[in-house]
């Protein structure tokens, strides 16, 4: 079942010589995070494999998703009000649905699977088992997680009057899973992972989100900070701000100078560009179906979310298979054509939108299982190794 090569000889002739090239100057990352991430791996034993860590932060931030969706499947917790049904105290005409020590955890597990996810190279080097499938199961994992944490903050706002509404938090999820992209699509033609400041600062900014909510609870955001602006309004320009407004700038200066100095791919401009169409189709069929659609994304937000992340998670999958092979990136990802047609289908016949909109979302969900599985298991037969253990020399 998992034994499908999704890589081709090209591809694993490419891994076979792959260098890793990263540049990372956030201030926060470099005086801070990696001083503390030193001293945190020399607690880890070295028969830990650093791919277990990888694993044990996205778990992290899946229970995460998982926790909040049994409390807010429908994001209407923060929205909840006296003359509601009454679980705990009341908070300034608020009532607490999500208990407040749930955001303690939720907090402490977001830190945990950032620490983890900055110590697994770390442990990778200590062990000598640095190499090509530990940075593509580790951004693999990473692509998939980008969806998670902004579901997880809705939350902490909802459907209420001082928030914002599901299409534009919608939109908000798009401005982050971009700028993911950006940063690879960036290596696809440079070569060099400009690792961007807003990562470190967007982990601390949500940790303390979640920490602060487990004190003040979600009634403390609904207010307004200046005429009908409110706190969610601010969150979703910081969002936009320390996302695309600023990233895609640098990411496109990154480029320019590779060709200019010739330190990078030197791809023919249609060929550099060629990552972008599988994420503007897969994001532009999305769009209208949520424009045109009478039940989304009101209906089932967190499955909206979770549609939406995994077709991103395949098409940035791909691309960092490719431009860790120096390979060419597919132009359309294939889960295109599955999902214009479950689109084009809803939107002719409105009694099946949500039939066909919970089949491309398992759909979705199996086929990136598979891929990543199937491209995992193909790289550890490859390169002869285990992902989850450390091969003894006697092995």
């Amino acid at each position: 079942m998992f034994n499908y090569k999704y890589l081709g000889r090209e591809h694993l002739e490419g891994f076979d010589n792959y260098k890793y090239m990263a540049i990372d100057t956030s201030p926060l990352s470099v005086y801070v995070m990696h001083p503390f991430w030193n001293k945190v791996v020399e607690f880890v034993p070295k028969w830990v494999a650093p791919n277990v860590l990888t694993f044990g932060g996205f778990l992290l931030i899946v229970l995460n998703f998982l926790l909040l969706s049994y409390y807010d499947y429908d994001y209407y917790a923060a929205s909840t009000t006296l003359n509601e049904t009454v679980t705990e105290s009341p908070l300034n005409g608020h009532v607490e649905v999500i208990p407040q020590s749930l955001w303690y955890a939720i907090g402490v597990f977001l830190f945990l699977a950032y620490t983890l996810d900055g110590i697994d190279g770390k442990q990778a080097r200590r062990t000598q088992t640095s190499g090509p499938l530990g940075e593509l199961f580790d951004h693999g994992l990473d692509s998939y997680t980008v969806f998670f944490i902004p579901a997880c903050l809705y939350s902490i706002f909802g459907r209420s009057d001082y928030s914002i509404p599901p299409i534009r938090i919608y939109y908000v999820m798009w401005n982050l899973l971009l700028n993911f992209y950006i940063s690879h699509w960036e290596k696809y033609n440079t070569g060099v992972l400009f690792l961007p400041w807003g990562y470190d600062f967007s982990m601390w900014a949500s940790t303390a989100f979640f920490l602060w909510t487990g004190v003040k609870g979600t009634g403390f955001y609904k207010r307004f900070i200046f005429a009908s602006y409110t706190l969610a309004n601010a969150f979703e320009v910081l969002i936009y701000a320390t996302g695309v407004v600023t990233n895609l700038p640098v990411a496109l200066y990154n480029i320019y100078k590779s060709y200019k100095l010739r330190t990078g791919k030197m791809r023919s401009p249609t060929e550099a560009l060629r990552p972008l169409w599988s994420f503007l189709t897969v994001f532009m069929v999305c769009s209208v179906w949520v424009h045109k659609s009478t039940v989304l994304p009101d209906y089932d937000l967190r499955a909206m979310f979770l549609l939406c992340g995994t077709l991103f998670s395949n098409v940035a999958c791909r691309l960092i298979v490719s431009q860790m092979s120096n390979q060419r990136c597919d132009a359309i990802n294939w889960l295109l054509w599955p999902l214009t047609g479950c689109a084009v289908s809803s939107m002719m016949f409105p009694h099946l939108e949500l039939p066909a909109f919970y089949l491309i979302t398992a759909l979705s969900v199996a086929a990136h299982v598979h891929y990543g599985s199937c491209v995992v298991r193909q790289m550890c037969d490859h390169f002869r190794i285990s992902c989850f253990y450390i091969k003894q020399r006697s092995d």
